[in-house]
């Protein structure tokens, strides 16, 4: 995977899961489903995907500045 798709996507992933963390998207949307029993696992599933986008974010922009530190042979 190169730089950039890889930041696109880690940064993609944090905000889409940072709105359904904050926000009470996924509540009103399980709610009106039906599902409303799943919201209790929300968190257990929800943080550590936050977390795992996060260091995939920081982890694509550490790889793009060292790629672009690094000269050309």
């Amino acid at each position: 995977m190169d730089d950039k798709s890889l930041l696109k996507t880690g940064v993609i992933g944090t905000v889409i899961l940072a709105l359904c963390c904050f926000t009470p998207i996924l509540v009103v949307l399980l709610g009106a489903v039906g599902l409303s029993a799943v919201l209790g696992y929300l968190d257990y599933v929800l943080l550590p995907a936050l977390g795992i986008f996060i260091i995939l974010t920081l982890y694509a922009l550490w790889r793009r500045q060292h790629s672009t530190n690094t000269p050309n042979q």
